[in-house]
């Protein structure tokens, strides 16, 4: 079973299909993740850009007895006249899901516009958003199944970069006029995602992928870089 395969339970309805996709479950709990003492569901659906009405049904799935990925604690503080709270955190369970995701996505931070925007089509008014992806390389083809994930999730595109053991090159079959032969990037973008990633205890690993994600706001640009690693890492768990 791969890691999303665990997640199908979450859309199984008698009536309506969910409208959220997996991509927002996983984002889901790394939010949750980031904030240990909860979130509150109006910010975390601006996080996901999803529906009040959407965050509220995921949040209910996400918490039934046979998934248990967020629980119910209550909030208040223990004064007499405090009103009583209730929020929502990120169980144990939960914890354990987000770990084997994160083993294979170990990074998903905000891009730099003015370093990145010479391998980018997209105008100056957009946000990025960058992906590691761990031991990816054999998953990306030409890079095209990775770009119409992140416009399914309202993106506008996502650029596929793998670690050859020296260079940050781009998909051999990215260019086939080229004759596979590979297309580095230049060596200030390669400089910028080493320190991406040294600033959190990573380095990179040969058939490492390296996912830009882009979107009109930074919401959905982080929504399509992670829609866009997920098929990198569907078939494997």
């Amino acid at each position: 079973m791969n890691i999303l395969e665990e997640l199908d339970e979450l859309f199984e309805s008698r009536t309506i299909k969910p409208n959220f996709d997996y991509v927002h479950i996983i984002l889901c709990l790394y939010i949750f993740g980031k904030y240990p003492q909860g979130i509150g569901r109006y910010r975390l659906g601006k996080e996901l850009v999803l529906s009040s009405g959407t965050v509220r049904s995921l949040m209910e799935r996400l918490k039934k007895d046979s998934i248990n990925f967020i629980e119910v604690v209550d909030t208040s503080s223990k004064r007499e006249d405090d009103t009583k709270k209730k929020g929502h955190i990120i169980t144990n369970k939960g914890l354990e899901f987000l770990a084997k995701v994160k083993k294979r996505i170990p990074l998903i931070e905000k891009g730099d516009y003015s370093i990145l925007r010479d391998i980018i089509i997209e105008s100056e008014n957009i946000s990025i958003y960058i992906c590691l992806v761990k031991d990816a390389e054999s998953r990306v083809g030409s890079g095209v199944e990775q770009r119409d994930a992140a416009i399914r999730v309202n993106g506008k595109g996502a650029t596929c970069l793998i670690f050859d053991g020296q260079n940050l090159v781009f998909p051999p079959y990215a260019y086939p006029h080229n004759n596979q032969k590979e297309i580095k990037v230049n060596r200030k973008i390669l400089q910028y995602c080493v320190t991406k990633l040294v600033n959190v205890n990573l380095q990179f690993q040969k058939g490492d992928v390296i996912i830009i994600g882009l979107g009109d706001d930074s919401y959905k640009a982080r929504l399509a870089a992670f829609n866009a690693a997920l098929t990198l890492i569907a078939h494997k768990a």
